[in-house]
């Protein structure tokens, strides 16, 4: 039963993002999944956008990094850290998991031993409970998907380090396909065309900067460009370029790519009945990546398949966990006083991983 007295979470802890919904109040922080680190001491910094500001303008004695690679944990102790900073913003120095129950997203087939990683890194704290949840079964009941319905019901989550695509029916994943492609390999692929195509070294920060006002799928309107500024790689001087948006268009096929082949294998990989439902209801588009211009319409055009994004993109996965906290997987009605529930998996499910 429900305790009046027991604090609830639903915890997306993502590669570029952390967000933290509590029961009753909604989103309680969104903040970078980033930390600096002195290299000396090992001693943690900063933690969050603090930390994230730094990047690229931090000292050598400064260190800045994700503790969290391609969905997974990488550092234990330093993401136990960043998520007891984090939850200290929201309830100050109470111990705030004395009394709690935590439901957290995790990437689809992970090994057993980074399942645990992430539950521990919570348990650790002293919360009474931890749940783990599929990604994309938490973002499709965030985006208010009827999951639990004899449906076929297809998402695809890109996350800052890995994209998702699932198909749920009744409750669980019947097939799924991750690739190691997302919002920061773009970042990557951008530093790497201006540093090829220019001659400049340019940080990670402008390289999102030119991502969220450049990027798009679609064909753009001519003279939008971009004045960057970076280090010449020949004189070791400070320089400033001009890129358009036609040229990121360009250099993100390879991406769409990537996003179409994904879409197709977890498609051959489901019954025909529940490919039928996808033809009909169309696929969603969840996370931070799919907020790049234009995606659903590329994505329709290349697959022929209705798209559709999501209302709160970047919050659907922290949302779903939270309605895990109210799902009665009997009545398949949420309640206050429903029971905590992991997702069954179908006979059918699959969790391939590709790298690209």
């Amino acid at each position: 039963m429900f305790n009046a007295w027991e604090l609830q979470f639903g915890i997306d802890l993502g590669t570029s993002n952390t967000i933290i919904y509590q029961h009753g109040k909604g989103i309680v922080l969104q903040e970078p999944s980033v930390i600096a680190v002195r290299q000396d001491t090992g001693e943690i910094q900063a933690f969050g956008a603090e930390a994230q500001a730094m990047i690229g303008r931090a000292p050598g004695s400064l260190e800045i990094i994700y503790p969290l690679q391609e969905g997974v944990i990488s550092n234990y102790n330093w993401s136990t850290a960043m998520l007891q900073h984090f939850m200290r913003k929201i309830h100050g120095r109470a111990p705030w998991f004395r009394r709690s129950k935590v439901f957290i997203s995790i990437p689809c087939g992970i090994t057993s031993v980074q399942k645990r990683a992430v539950e521990e890194t919570v348990l650790h704290k002293g919360s009474n409970k931890a749940i783990t949840i599929e990604e994309p079964l938490a973002a499709a009941l965030g985006a208010g998907l009827p999951v639990d319905e004899p449906m076929g019901n297809m998402i695809l989550n890109i996350g800052g380090g890995t994209s998702q695509v699932a198909i749920l029916s009744l409750g669980g994943i019947v097939a799924s396909r991750t690739t190691r492609r997302g919002g920061l390999s773009i970042d990557k692929d951008i530093i790497e065309y201006v540093k090829k195509e220019y001659n400049l070294e340019i940080g990670e920060r402008t390289a999102e900067d030119i991502k969220i006002r450049l990027g798009t799928v679609i064909k753009p309107e001519p003279g939008i460009r971009m004045d960057v500024r970076g280090r010449d790689m020949v004189e070791g001087l400070p320089k400033t370029v001009t890129v358009t948006s036609e040229e990121i268009y360009k250099l993100l096929d390879g991406f769409i790519v990537t996003m179409v082949e994904t879409i197709r294998s977890t498609l051959e990989d489901c019954p025909p009945e529940l490919a039928g439902d996808v033809m009909e209801q169309g696929i969603i588009l969840c996370g931070g990546g799919s907020l790049l211009k234009g995606l659903d319409i590329r994505l329709q055009e290349e697959t022929q398949i209705p798209i559709h994004l999501a209302d709160q993109p970047q919050e659907c996965t922290a949302l779903g966990a939270g309605k895990m906290l109210e799902y009665d997987v009997k009545t398949g009605k949420r309640s206050a006083s429903s029971p905590a529930w992991t997702a069954p998996k179908s006979d059918a499910y699959s969790a391939q991983e590709e790298s690209v």
